[in-house]
């Protein structure tokens, strides 16, 4: 898989979170409502990606698909929590759960269509 790929994928998926999560809230709001509730978690998946060398194995589970998603909630809940924004124990749990399947579940079905056998 190349690089570019998969850094679009996870970052589609991440912005697939934040509507989902604030549409859920009915706070569907502007482009830049979206943007203001997205960028900590972006800069948070950048840097699981920095963290893990994300393009030597961009579809890797390990080390780059748990760098992504533990990057995105990490950072992503440190940064909300820096600029004055929510970070309960619930949200986590949520953001964990969620990003935790969609940044991890596709790395396991290309893995599982890659397994010889």
């Amino acid at each position: 898989m190349r690089v570019w790929s998969a850094v679009v994928l996870d970052t589609c998926l991440v912005l697939a979170f934040v509507v989902i999560g604030r549409a859920s809230h009915h706070e569907a709001g502007a482009l830049a409502d979206l943007a203001a509730t997205a960028w900590p978690f972006l800069v948070g998946l950048a840097a699981g990606w920095v963290a893990t060398r994300g393009w030597r194995r961009p579809a890797a589970l390990a080390p780059t698909g748990v760098g992504a998603w533990l990057g995105t909630v990490a950072v992503g809940m440190a940064l909300r929590a820096v600029s004055g924004e929510g970070t309960a124990a619930a949200f986590i749990a949520v953001a964990l759960g969620v990003l935790g399947a969609f940044l991890l579940g596709w790395r396991g079905v290309v893995w599982l269509l890659r397994k010889p056998g």
